[in-house]
């Protein structure tokens, strides 16, 4: 089965409520958005957001140019329709595998992505979703990145996972993202189970030809 028939099955046999990374409150995402200080009309990127509550969270807070990418149909549906009219004019969805999809160059203020990192086991994967963000992100752009921490799970939603500490995060992105902050989170799932996550918060910053 590839990941779009993966994930397109999780979200048509599974509610919301159910699935091991739900959220009701997604507070760490949030308070970093927020600590980065940008104007609401900033553009803001979330990468696997899928049903993710975070895009209803920052639609209440005023911020009204949101893209959600996801590889599930059926988990963008979910949103548009738990949304509604609340997304018009301020909510883009767009469909696509993160490694393949033609996002334009320079656009995003903020890239954030809760939980799609880690699945990328391969070093291939990992070079093509970085440099995914390097094309994507303005310069000066903040990336926000969680995945399994070191002590975290093994494995999720049947797949295999890789784990990081905050200083191998980092250093898989390497030096042009600027590290401004990373927390540790103790995520609760609806079962009870507890997941550990690291949080890296950075500031893209590359070398501009002619800048030495």
């Amino acid at each position: 089965m590839n990941r779009k028939s993966h994930w397109e099955l999780i979200y048509t046999t599974k509610p919301s409520p159910a699935l091991s990374w739900y959220q009701p409150h997604p507070r760490r995402s949030l308070d970093l958005i927020d600590r980065a200080g940008l104007p609401k009309d900033a553009k803001i990127l979330d990468v696997g957001g899928g049903d993710s509550l975070l895009v209803d969270k920052l639609v209440s807070r005023g911020y009204n140019d949101i893209t959600v990418l996801d590889l599930s149909r059926a988990a963008l549906d979910r949103a548009r329709v738990r949304l509604g009219d609340a997304a018009a004019g301020r909510v883009s969805w767009l469909e696509a595998d993160v490694l393949e999809a033609n996002l334009p160059g320079d656009e995003f203020d903020i890239w954030h992505d809760r939980a799609v990192f880690h699945f990328l086991t391969s070093a291939k994967d990992r070079v093509s979703y970085i440099e995914s963000v390097q094309r994507a992100v303005r310069p000066g752009g903040h990336v926000i990145v969680a995945t399994f921490a070191e002590d975290g799970p093994t494995r999720c939603s049947g797949l295999p996972v890789e784990r990081y500490s905050a200083s191998e995060l980092h250093g898989t992105f390497g030096s042009a993202f600027q590290l401004l902050g990373s927390e540790r989170e103790v995520h609760h799932t609806p079962a009870g189970v507890e997941q550990r996550f690291t949080y890296c918060w950075c500031r893209y910053e590359p070398v501009l030809i002619g800048s030495r």
